[in-house]
């Protein structure tokens, strides 16, 4: 019989172990919710860096295949897509098909001739990578420049 009295004595937690127990818990929360946030956007600022070693491996290659192209051709064939080259350099609308499927990213082209058009890679409002053919950078059709690949993290 003092079997059954003690069994049912330590059937629970009583209150104030779970109370201790939740104001631990929402402790534990609190110091480690601004850490989440912060990694969120390193996360966003480091998949902005992976876009722009994408756009410049795209570009490195492209260039090294209408350099050993010869004569050389534009368009070229890449991995069986066709990239429009201005002065040795993919256009913009061309590079931004071909890695508009990068995950997460939205593809936006610019205004502008093909040689000249702005290619934008949107992660989120004021966190894009964008990419300039190198025909807009020049000041003449006959100038070639190398294009330009540039970050803006101020939303991240």
């Amino acid at each position: 019989m003092h079997k059954s009295l003690a069994r049912k004595a330590q059937q629970g937690f009583t209150l104030i172990e779970l109370v201790v127990v939740i104001v631990i818990l929402g402790i534990l929360a609190a110091t480690a919710l601004p850490r989440f946030v912060n990694m969120s956007q390193t996360a966003r600022i480091a998949s902005l860096n992976g876009m722009v070693g994408a756009l410049n491996s795209a570009v490195s290659v492209s260039h090294a295949q209408f350099l050993v192209t010869s004569p050389a051709a534009s368009p070229i064939t890449m991995d069986g897509a066709t990239v429009a080259v201005w002065g040795g350099y993919p256009d913009a609308l061309s590079i931004g098909t071909a890695l508009s499927s990068y995950s997460g990213f939205t593809f936006t082209a610019g205004s502008g001739a093909a040689s000249t058009a702005v290619a934008t890679f949107t992660l989120q409002s004021n966190c894009y990578v964008t990419y300039t053919s190198a025909n807009a950078t020049s000041a003449t059709a006959t100038a070639v420049a190398i294009p330009l690949v540039a970050t803006v993290t101020t939303g991240c």
